[in-house]
């Protein structure tokens, strides 16, 4: 029986995918679920399996774009499954003549037309060859003002590598950069910077770390939690930056799905954490753990993509000290993370050495005002910078669940 699979449905929206790679050979025997392809949608890449077990016929090439319904692939299922072939034999290894040695380099000779003296202590100060430079002297001898006027040699634009490469990009790439360009045309963006101090941060994770990690089976406990929870608590105080834009209307939201930037093997992804203001520093963390593996496994699909009021970014993690996020539309806001910098600041009149982080909030002017904005990052920063009472109660260990 010749079964032919079709392209299934990513989600409702999307229309077609794009084969990314065969995981299989044209002819090659499958099982039944086993995973035979990765294609890409406009929104994350995901694996295709095999519906049955058999040999299988590939009916597409690699980068082709194939539409939802559409056979993508025949599996026989009545061919047998080949024998297990017997193993192969250890080859000879073959013998590897070895390399000649090089000649010792010769040490340093002048031309026959030799330098003067005087213009041969000029050209060793300056580390240049005789044989550089041409003499006009006698015979082409070096005279002295040849070896004054020798400027070093600034190499050659010949005989280097210039080869490029010109793949196409990827159907989520291109979705990606539709989107990049979209949210930059099509809102009245703006950032706003601020910094924070992260010593009372390092200080509760330097003495709960550890705990944390024994009591809730490995999970650590980063940075992610306590900026996840400063937003969600500066969501609430300033409801605008958790709303979108919609023609006419503003929509407003009641909850914080927060969507997290995380660098997968197909790039940037941005899966959701849903109600993270219901959440505790274990789930924030929990939550956060199980979508990175998600990503960085290939595994992530488009529900876990789908929604998401508010986005944090992390470009701290790749060496960024400050840069300027680009909102996730429809999204009106952005948090910008960034990395951390011991450097000077004033503390009550005096100089002090602190870890020190700038964010950055992007945001929708057209529904953002600069009021707004700018108290949303100042309720960050005074959450991340007090978070024993305004993120913990005032009880660290019964926040971490100790």
């Amino acid at each position: 029986m010749i079964l032919e699979m079709k392209v299934p449905s990513p989600g409702e929206s999307i229309k077609e995918v794009e084969i990314a790679t065969w995981l299989v050979k044209d002819g090659d025997y499958v099982e039944k679920d086993q995973a035979i392809a990765e294609v890409d949608s406009d929104k994350a890449t995901l694996e295709l399996p095999a519906e049955a077990s058999g040999i299988i016929t590939l009916k597409a090439e690699e980068g082709d774009a194939v539409a939802v319904g559409a056979v993508v692939c025949l599996i026989d299922t009545s061919a047998a499954k080949p024998a297990g072939d017997a193993p192969a034999k250890e080859e000879a290894k073959p013998v590897v003549a070895e390399a000649p040695k090089a000649a010792p380099v010769a040490e340093k000779t002048y031309a026959t037309q030799a330098p003067s003296p005087a213009a041969r202590k000029i050209l060793d100060e300056k580390n240049i060859h005789p044989t550089d430079i041409v003499g006009t002297g006698k015979g082409g001898r070096i005279t002295k003002e040849d070896a004054v006027n020798a400027t070093p040699s600034m190499g050659t634009p010949t005989g280097g590598t210039r080869g490029s490469e010109r793949t196409k990009l990827s159907m989520l790439r291109r979705k990606v950069a539709e989107r990049l360009v979209a949210a930059k045309n099509e809102t009245a963006m703006l950032t706003t910077f601020n910094e924070v101090n992260m010593t009372p941060i390092n200080k509760i994770r330097n003495e709960y770390k550890d705990a944390f990690k024994a009591k809730h089976g490995g999970l650590g406990l980063g940075y992610m939690s306590f900026f996840t929870k400063a937003v969600t608590r500066a969501l609430a105080l300033f409801p605008d930056v958790n709303s979108m834009i919609d023609g006419d209307f503003k929509t407003a939201y009641d909850f914080c799905d927060i969507s997290i930037a995380v660098s997968g093997p197909k790039g940037l992804m941005v899966p959701v954490v849903r109600n993270a203001e219901l959440l505790t520093f274990r789930g924030v963390e929990a939550e956060i753990k199980r979508l990175a593996i998600k990503s960085r496994d290939g595994q992530i699909t488009v529900d876990d993509m789908t929604g998401g009021t508010f986005t944090i970014t992390n470009g701290g993690v790749f060496g960024s000290m400050l840069s300027t996020p680009i909102i996730n539309p429809p999204q009106s806001g952005i948090l910008g993370m960034h990395n951390i910098i011991e450097r000077p600041i004033a503390v009550d009149g005096k100089v002090e050495i602190h870890p020190m982080m700038y964010v950055a909030l992007s945001y929708d002017h057209r529904i953002i005002d600069g009021r707004e904005s700018v108290g949303f990052l100042v309720a960050v920063k005074e959450a991340l910078e007090n978070p024993l009472e305004l993120l913990m109660n005032g009880d660290a260990k019964k926040a971490l669940e100790l």
